[in-house]
């Protein structure tokens, strides 16, 4: 399964502006065998927070439609990064997917929120783990930027059968090691794939000025190993998987036969 990363900047609150360039990318790009493309997170505001709430989609009204367009123009299934999103009176840091036939396969909202982003003065998190669902037949899960520091997030959807968990981020160049460091960890002690699609460019918050968001997206197969990995500007990722090669490893550790929940505690 041939498999994009669409590593790209994202221009704070020009949501017109972040279209068009996702729209050139698919146009100039997308290799024809191309199976999945994955966008980064908050690929619509990005993180102009102070003018999220004007700034926001409504419950994936102009979002999915976008997305669902290119999926059907180019024949390709998208994980399609997150978007701010109102709903409810909230907004959310929303997820979601989108079959090359443009049926809307996931929708998930950001679990924790990022303190040191001030996210929870803006943003609400999400109240639900995040799930299994299928493209091509394949069992995957997608999950968002800081939610990768939570490993109780992945080892779900892994147990009930995931084979790839994708991860979608704005994550920046001062934690990069820990970017790395735990992506790897995911893919080890779940043995799937893990694909993780990062945005490169200045982070304009206040609280991280100066700082640059990492790029580095990769793809690690279930043992760990780095297949593909980007540096830190905007690039294509571009790599090949095999779904069986989850299967060889679960055999070879079975991480899953040996769970046992009624002996584990967990933070309340």
């Amino acid at each position: 399964m041939k498999i994009q990363l669409f590593q790209m900047e994202i221009i704070e609150g020009e949501v017109k502006q972040n279209e068009n360039r996702i729209v050139s990318l698919f146009a100039e790009k997308l290799d024809i065998d191309t199976e999945i493309v994955v966008i980064p997170e908050m690929w619509n505001t990005g993180y102009d927070l102070k003018n999220v709430a004007q700034k926001a989609d409504i419950d994936l009204q102009r979002a999915f439609p976008f997305i669902q367009s290119l999926a059907t123009e180019h024949q390709v299934n998208i994980i399609a990064g997150s978007v701010s999103n109102k709903r409810n009176k909230n907004i959310y840091n929303t997820a979601f997917a989108v079959s090359k036939t443009g049926e809307l396969l996931y929708q998930k909202d950001k679990i924790h929120l990022v303190p040191m982003l001030d996210e929870h003065h803006y943003l609400t998190g999400g109240d639900e783990v995040p799930e299994v669902f299928k493209i091509n037949g394949i069992k995957t899960s997608q999950i968002i930027c800081y939610d990768l520091r939570f490993p109780e997030i992945t080892r779900f959807p892994a147990s009930q059968g995931a084979k790839i968990v994708f991860y979608v981020a704005q994550w920046t160049i001062k934690n990069i090691d820990h970017w790395k460091t735990l992506l790897k960890a995911r893919a080890i002690e779940n043995g799937v794939y893990v694909i993780a699609c990062n945005s490169v460019g200045n982070v304009n918050h206040k609280n991280h000025v100066g700082n640059t968001y990492a790029g580095h997206s990769m793809v690690i197969d279930p043992n760990g190993n780095i297949i593909e990995e980007g540096r830190d500007k905007e690039e294509i990722i571009t790599a090949e998987i095999h779904i069986q090669k989850v299967t060889e490893q679960q055999k070879n550790i079975p991480i899953f036969e040996g769970l046992r929940p009624n002996v584990y505690k967990h933070a309340e």
